[in-house]
Formats: C-alpha cells, structure tokens, sequence
C-alpha cells in the first residue's frame, strides 16, 4: 500500500466530514491527508487470513475484529490510520461509529513502499495509545511475523515468529499457526513452473 500526499489540510472533525465523502480510503496526519493506493493479491490475502482466523477466534467474546476499511484514532499524535486488522475489546469504541479509539492490538501488512513508514513514524504514533498491548508487522517476502509487546515496565519488546512457529498474541491469550497467516500467499512468480 503506498501512500500518496493529497493537498488538503483538515483539523480532524474536517477530516471526517470529508472522508466520508471520498471513493477511497485516506490516512490523516497531523493535519495532512494521505491516499491510500493499490496493494499486492498476497497483502489482501495475508490480511483477510489474520481476520479470519482472528474473527473465528474471538467469536462470542467482548472483542471485535476489523480488516481494513476501519479508521484507528490516535488522538495523541492527531492521527487517523486505517490498519490492515484492529482488534478491540474496548465498549468505548462502540460509541464511535466512524472509528476506534482504544485497540488491543493492530497488524499492518509490509509492502516496499509503506514498511519505513510503518516500522518508524506510525508505530511510534501508535505507541501513543494506552490501550495498545501488540503492534504486528506481516513480512510476506521474509516470511515473518514481528509482534511488538509492551510488557510491565511499559516498555516494547520484539518477538519474531517464523513459517513452522507459533504466534503468540498474547493481548488476546491466543495462539495461531504462521502458516494460516501465509495460506495462499505466494506471488506466482515464486511458485514452482508446474504451478504458475
């Protein structure tokens, strides 16, 4: 997914009174406006699996699962970002229709264009929410999970999960295999010549 500046400058009421508007979907920063475009078939996969095996998952608790086209505020660092997969647990954030405010954990999926954006300035945006206990990055080409932890002493702690590991999303006390998050994420140029 890259991101694409837009002329336009909002405060964040503006924001939202214009994206809802728009055919696409646009991160907010600081007053900035940023076009969200195109994304390669293995993000969408790789995204709608997580859902899925999350949504599944979570069924019948307190916790809801969103897949893309749901905004994450952060009021703190006066930002609105649409993450490939948010979950919250929090009640509050049925109070706000247009987005959610108190995440548990939130994914992004890495693409070449977007990945120093999501390792940097937007999870240190995110680090800003208080109710934010795991911060997951997808690496398709590696074939890596990085799930980002605040432990007690508040402070963040990678955890790295390869194909064959166990991911432990230990916000939600769950377990999932790597392998369901990759299920059918091949590019067709990496598959075998039988198989393209």
């Amino acid at each position: 997914m890259a991101l694409v500046r837009e002329n336009a400058k909002f405060d964040a009421a503006g924001y939202l009174a214009w994206e809802a508007e728009q055919p696409n979907r646009n991160e907010y920063i600081a007053g900035e406006v940023f076009a969200m475009v195109g994304v390669r078939l293995s993000h969408n996969v790789a995204t709608g699996n997580l859902y899925n095996a999350l949504r599944n998952a979570l069924r019948g608790s307190p916790c809801r699962v969103y897949i893309e086209s749901v905004k994450t505020r952060v009021e703190a660092a006066d930002c609105f970002f649409y993450p490939d997969v948010v979950v919250t647990c929090d009640a509050r954030d049925c109070a706000t229709p247009d987005y959610i405010s108190h995440p548990l954990l939130v994914v992004e999926v890495l693409s070449e264009t977007t990945a120093a954006f999501d390792r940097g300035d937007k999870f240190a945006a995110y680090r800003k929410l208080e109710s934010l206990q795991e911060y997951v990055l997808v690496d398709l080409p590696a074939k890596r999970l990085e799930i980002f932890r605040r432990n007690a002493e508040q402070h963040w702690v990678l955890y790295e999960y390869f194909d064959g590991d166990e991911i432990d999303f230990a916000s939600l006390s769950l377990k999932l295999p790597v392998a369901t998050v990759l299920e059918d994420t091949e590019e067709i140029a990496d598959l075998p010549a039988q198989q393209a």
